[in-house]
């Protein structure tokens, strides 16, 4: 075992991920940092909130939950996959999703080189819990037996007990041949590996709530052992039927508010989810030697079970961080250098408290004094609990997390559970998206635990990769794009603009797309520049249209609208300057969404957290400060990042992290100048001095005026007065006042400053003179003799730092002029500048005379920009903010760098790309001819209806009971409505009954044992129930016995046996006329056959021999029942007729039926398949052939039709003989008439596939394989072929040897042919 193995060092080297909200990693990993709530209200694709929910919780059958988080419908190729859409509706969806996702997996993994990669080393092991949907459904499709026993008890009619039996089964998929596999959740793995021709280990692991992580804990030690060389992993979940939600309830652990809050003081149950994530594993030697692309390292797993303890589910703190401890052993790091722990954070108060108290025993290790310096969040607060994917789940944000140096919120939480401490733990809630910013001590680590049912305890540890090998690539979390066009002339672009126009489709991905293409392609020579900052197609869509409006009226015209469009023809940019913001620009968070986005944005605060500054707290820690919960504590940060000593350094890292993003857009500046503190990063950009100088210079610089203030104690003040500085500097003399002009800003605007009283005395004069003002939060009076002391000591720091020769001129605030190129000179400059009024409008204007025209603010906020424009109003020229407090920092930085474009600032986008694959273009990509939209429910229930509850049927009224009140002790069977016998006053017209009367019903014999059952039957006018002995008898004992009870009961059962034996004489009569059609309609056949292929050819047809025989038929008459002494009679008696005929006596029933055919042989009824099952959800209509049964022989052409006669004489019984067939002439039969059917074998074998496997007619090609391309595979194979030859019977039976030599459609049309005497005609090709 080599040393990677030893250390356990696994290389996650794909990713793919569909769940709640999105369909693929990028979108998955935007809704994480988003922090978007994507639990909705049940679907009525998955089940009826108005069938189960009950806000009660416990009450019996239902769910107190009616929301969760659930998936997106996707478009499944099941030609692609090698799946018959008739096998869908059998297939649960687990097993479809699963193979889109490791495919996803798969192409993420080799980075388009799948084809050359060794298949049989390759292992699918995934974690699903529970059982799948489709179990559960078909499960309940077979509790027949109950529904009829209950329907029984109910005193429903046999017959209509069986319909409605029908009725529920048809609300349910039927079961197929294809069901057994469709319905095994080791098959979700099983599919993968056959379809991807994978040879390794294939299975599946159920460890309830953790098995996603056990799967990948399974997976790296399949690497380590060496018996894999890369393992697709992680979790498989789409059971979130109500069978799930049933299971949840009972325990309960769902939220009765309906939210996941996980560690909140409002947390009060979980929600469910359902997805699918998989990640691709490697030995990380094997990746960085093959050159994968690799996201994270996984270090170390540990896994552990609780033992005994209360009970089997319940969560045990001491069991879970056993596996805490093997792991971190394992990993070979202390959980004190862990800054991300995804939880397992269901939300149940419970649960939370017990793995809260796990982790801090582990965490708490003594290593760190300090307390919260981890992230703690769950990724179930936006996607719910996804049972056996929810540990993938919560890995997937971790190692995005290390991809791309960000911590994902945890939402929902308005404050922690007070009963965890927090805030004297490792811990802190992190409830808003931030930089991870982080040191060079040791790399980023996360951690991930998974917990479930039965004391299963797995934790994993990660850690980012800064190894030799490449890195993943990342994925693309933008609020918006910058779209940049250039041409010759106005008119070019305006055609350019056109063609873009006209291209914009509704594809995925094609705004990412287009930005990247138009970047890519911008050359900032041209003269006519187009920029525009657009947050989708459709935004681009509106302002283009917008911008060719506005250049075809007024192409000479300039366009400069903030709302993001940008032009300008033939423009002179003249000299760039970059300009650096001083104290009072800082803000908390500034920037963030510019370090998440940008590596070079977030590498400047990296190196900065390595220089020593203060004991208690590191700068991105004060400036990017964790999570609060109250007013207060927000304040309390606000107050400590505007503390000088903390302020300067920040604004001063802030301004690096633009220089920085701006100098790899290609933005580059002649002439630099800074605000105050800004010189000293002004300074920094010219190479005067280096970073960490500048950040430790502006820390001290801080320092230094902090004990200034303080020295002073609250004497020195400042304040911002709206007027001249000739204004001022003569109010100040009239009125004899102390008072220095520390800042000279614009034409406008002054800001004075010294002793309190003196500027409180000025304020007083200004209010008089109706001049405004504004007095500055500051702690002293900064740019005034107050501040002298603090010069010394920083010249003195300052002579300790390295001076370079700079790459730019740098204008001092102090007169204007540039900074003096001796070293001791600059330094003597800077710090004398403390005390010195800063000239910053007499800067401007010598960098207008310098040439200057683009100014670029380089800092937080957009103070020196406005100055800029009130310092040069009126002149031509272009003041750009890079930064804007309350805006997306990214969004802002599109917006500078289009008008930088528009005004011919040289601009090179393409590096900012360099990160992101190169994706084709949406609008080429090749889409399937057939797909079938898929989600997380299994596709083609019949229950519930498309529709949902408006779908379905209302209410029936209640029936109305003709028997007398029962007793509240009686059995509440017998409490439903007597089965009457309702006799019509119409009798014009027959009314057709259904029966179930059974014959010779012997022991054992059941409703399915007859074959003439539920049939019309045209009969008199009177309509039968029959009654429900049991029933009959009681409610018969309910009334006493008279003459007129007696009689009346008498008639109605002279009546009823009158109209049963009517009707077992139809039904006989109707026996007689199925069975000679049938038999005739097989003779004919048998005849057919033999003048086409001789005597030899009718032992093929073993229905006509069996019809040959006359089966005996016995009939037995229903027993006559003796007359009751009262039934209840049906409204209206009145409408009875006057006389009822005797019931005949059984032996005036013909002596004499007509013998019916074997049931097995010839089945006189076939009960109607429910339309659902009939149909598959996704089987194109079937051509007319697929609609007629198994075998039907054509009628022979020109026979003259049977006698007619012997249908309907009773007494009349066809005799089959098939050696005499007298009223057939075979020699009128035309010898072309069989291979008029068989002629075309190519189309009907295309008819018959099409009907077997869903495909649609034009999809089918005759060169694709049958089981690779298909998914044809043995069983469906025997069952095309004899389809076809029910419809070509004369096609001679076919080898099963030969036939498995067979690899397409064409070459068993070839072969059919062949056999057909057809050898010269080839199928062809479609």
């Amino acid at each position: 075992m080599n040393d990677s193995q030893r250390s356990g060092a696994i290389a996650i080297v794909g990713v793919s991920a569909l769940l709640p909200g999105s369909t693929d990693n990028k979108g998955f990993w935007n809704d994480i940092m988003a922090g978007r709530d994507l639990m909705t209200d049940i679907p009525t694709s998955h089940w009826l909130i108005e069938d189960y929910y009950d806000p009660t919780p416990m009450t019996p059958d239902k769910t107190y939950s009616k929301r969760g988080a659930f998936l997106s419908q996707v478009d499944f190729d099941p030609k692609e996959f090698s799946m018959p859409p008739s096998n869908i509706p059998a297939t649960d969806t687990s097993q479809l999703l699963g193979l889109m996702v490791a495919k996803s997996v798969l192409e993420d993994a080799a980075q388009g080189q799948f084809s050359t990669i060794d298949k049989d080393r390759i292992s699918v092991i995934l974690g699903t819990a529970s059982a799948s949907e489709l179990t559960v459904e078909l499960g309940s499709r077979i509790q027949r037996p109950v529904w009829v026993k209950a329907l029984r008890e109910s005193g429903v009619p046999e017959d209509q007990v069986q319909e409605i039996s029908d009725r529920i089964a048809a609300e349910y998929v039927p079961w197929k041949e294809s069901s057994f596999p469709g319905l095994l959740g080791n098959v979700i793995a099983g599919r993968i590996a056959n379809h991807f021709n994978l040879g390794g280990t294939n299975c599946i692991v159920d460890a309830a709530c953790a098995s996603s992580l056990t799967s990948i804990s399974m997976g790296a030690m399949e690497l380590l052992s060496g018996k894999s060389d890369l393992v697709i992993t992680g979790g498989v979940d789409t059971l979130n039927d109500i069978f799930m939600f049933m299971c949840f309830s009972q325990t309960p652990a769902l939220s009765p508010t309906g939210d996941c809050r996980p560690f909140s003081d409002q947390a009060d149950g979980t929600m469910l989810g359902e997805g699918l994530c998989m990640f691709a594993l490697r030995r990380l030697e094997d990746a960085e030697r093959d050159g994968d692309r690799i996201y994270a390292v996984l270090r170390g797993f540990g896994t552990s079970s609780d033992g005994k303890s209360k009970s089997v589910y319940a969560p045990v703190s001491k069991g879970q961080a056993k596996a805490l401890r093997r792991a971190y052993e394992m990993a070979g790091y202390s959980p004190a250098t862990v800054e991300l722990m995804e939880a397992h954070g269901t939300g149940t108060k419970a649960g939370d408290a017990a793995e809260f108290a796990g982790l801090a025993s582990v965490f708490d290790d003594g290593a760190r004094e300090d307390r919260q310096w981890c992230a703690l969040g769950s990724v179930k607060s936006q996607i719910g609990h996804t049972k056996g994917t929810a540990g993938a789940a919560g890995m997937f944000k971790a190692v995005m997390a290390l991809r791309h140096k960000a911590l994902p919120p945890t939402i929902k939480i308005e404050r922690p559970n007070p009963n965890l401490d927090i805030a004297n733990s490792p811990f802190y809630l992190n409830t808003a998206a931030r930089p991870w910013i982080r040191g060079a001590s040791h790399p980023r680590r996360a951690s991930v635990s998974a917990f479930g049912f039965g004391g299963s305890n797995f934790h994993v540890t990660l850690e980012e990769y800064n190894g030799p090998g490449r890195q993943a690539w990342k994925l693309r979390s933008m609020p918006s794009e910058l779209i940049l066009l250039s041409a010759k002339d106005p008119a070019t672009l305006v055609a350019q603009g056109e063609q873009l126009l006209d291209g914009l489709t509704e594809d995925d991905g094609l705004h990412t797309y287009l930005a990247r293409h138009y970047q890519s392609n911008y050359d900032p020579k041209l003269p006519a520049r187009l920029a525009l900052v657009t947050a989708d197609s459709n935004e681009l869509r509106s302002k283009l249209e917008k911008s060719i409006a506005a250049l075809r009226l007024h192409p000479e015209r300039r366009i400069d609208e903030r709302a993001g469009i940008y032009y300008a023809f033939d423009a002179n940019p003249g000299q760039v300057a970059m300009l650096f913001p001083g104290q009072g620009s800082q803000y908390l968070n500034m920037g963030a969404e510019l370090l998440l986005a940008f590596d070079e944005a977030r590498g400047v605060w990296d190196r900065a957290a390595d220089l020593e500054m203060d004991e208690s707290s590191s700068l991105h820690e004060v400036v990017y400060p964790r999570p609060v919960f109250t007013q207060e504590e927000l304040d309390a940060q606000r107050g400590h990042l505007q503390a000088t000593e903390w302020a300067q350094p920040a604004i001063g890292a802030m301004s690096m992290s633009l220089l920085h993003t701006l100098r790899k857009a290609g933005v580059q500046a002649e002439l630099l100048a800074g605000h105050s503190f800004g010189e000293l990063a002004a300074l920094c950009a010219a190479g005067v001095f280096d970073e960490s100088d500048m950040l430790q210079a502006a820390r001290k610089r801080g320092e230094l005026m902090a004990a200034a203030s303080a020295a002073s104690a609250g004497s020195g003040a400042m304040s911002a007065v709206f007027a001249s500085l000739e204004q001022v500097r003569g109010l100040m003399e009239k009125c004899g006042l102390a008072v220095s002009c520390a800042n000279h800003n614009s034409p406008s605007q002054v800001v004075v400053s010294g002793e309190t009283e003196a500027v409180t005395r000025l304020e007083e004069r200004l209010t008089t003179e109706g001049i405004r003002y504004k007095r500055l939060l500051v702690s002293t009076a900064f740019h005034s003799p107050l501040v002298a002391s603090s010069v010394p000591e920083f010249q003195s720091y300052l002579a300790g730092c390295s001076v370079e020769e700079g790459e730019a001129v740098v204008l001092s605030n102090a007169d204007g002029q540039p900074f003096p190129s001796s070293p001791d000179e600059l330094r003597n400059r800077l710090a004398a500048q403390i005390a010195q009024p800063v000239l910053f409008a007499e800067t401007v204007q010598e960098l207008y005379a310098r040439g200057v025209r683009t100014f670029v603010e380089v800092g937080p906020s957009a103070v020196l920009t406005g100055l800029v424009e009130q310092c040069l109003a009126g002149k031509d020229i272009v003041a750009v903010a890079t930064d804007r407090k309350g805006q997306h920092s990214v969004h802002t930085l599109w917006h500078a760098l289009g008008r930088l474009a528009a005004a011919g600032v040289p601009i090179d986008l393409r590096a900012f790309w360099d990160e992101y694959k190169q994706e084709e273009d949406p609008r080429s990509r090749v889409k399937p001819a057939f797909t079938i939209p898929i989600s997380g429910v299994n596709s083609g229930r019949p229950y519930p209806p498309k529709g949902g509850t408006s779908a379905l049927p209302k209410p029936n009224e209640a029936r109305q009971s003709s028997a007398a009140p029962v007793g509240a002790s009686e059995s509440p069977i017998l409490e439903t409505a007597t089965p009457a016998i309702q006799v019509e006053q119409d009798v014009s017209s027959p009314v057709f009954i259904h029966s179930t009367t059974q014959y010779d019903a012997g022991v054992g014999a059941t409703f399915a044992d007859h074959s003439i059952t539920n049939q019309p039957y045209a009969v008199s006018n009177t309509t039968v129930y029959p009654i429900n002995p049991t029933q009959e008898e009681y409610t018969m004992s309910n009334y006493s016995n008279t003459p007129q009870s007696v009689l009346l009961g008498a008639i109605m059962e002279l009546q009823r046996q009158t109209v049963e034996s009517h009707a077992a004489y139809q039904r006989a009569m109707a026996d007689s006329h199925i069975a000679y059609m049938r038999t005739a309609e097989l003779a004919l056949a048998g005849l057919s056959t033999l003048a086409a292929g001789g005597p030899g050819a009718f032992a093929a047809l073993p229905e006509v021999a069996a019809a040959a025989a006359p089966a005996p038929f016995v009939y037995t008459a229903p027993p006559v029942a003796a007359p009751q002494a009262y039934m209840p009679p049906a409204p209206p008696v009145a409408a009875a007729p006057a006389y009822m005929p005797p019931a005949p006596p059984v032996a005036a029933v013909p002596t004499y039926m007509p013998p019916a055919p074997p049931v097995a042989a010839v089945p006189a009824y076939m009960p109607p398949a429910p339309p659902v099952a009939a149909a598959p959800a996704y089987m194109p209509p079937a051509p007319p052939v697929a609609a007629t049964p198994a075998y039907m022989p054509p009628a022979p052409v020109n026979v003259p039709a049977a006698p007619t006669a012997a249908v309907v004489q009773p007494t009349a019984a066809p005799a089959i003989q098939p050696q005499a067939p007298a009223p057939v002439q075979v020699q009128a039969v035309p010898a072309a008439a069989p291979q008029t059917q068989s002629s075309d074998v190519r189309s009907v074998m295309l008819e018959v596939v099409a009907e077997k496997t869903g495909y649609p007619v034009e999809m089918l090609d005759f060169d694709i394989e049958l089981e690779a391309g298909l998914g044809i595979d043995s069983i469906k194979r025997v069952e095309i072929l004899s389809a076809v030859q029910d419809q070509l019977p004369n096609l001679p039976d076919i080898q099963p040897g030969e036939l498995a030599a067979l690899n397409t459609l064409g070459e068993i049309v070839d072969y059919m042919n062949r056999a057909l005497g057809k050898g010269g005609e080839s199928a062809g090709k479609k």
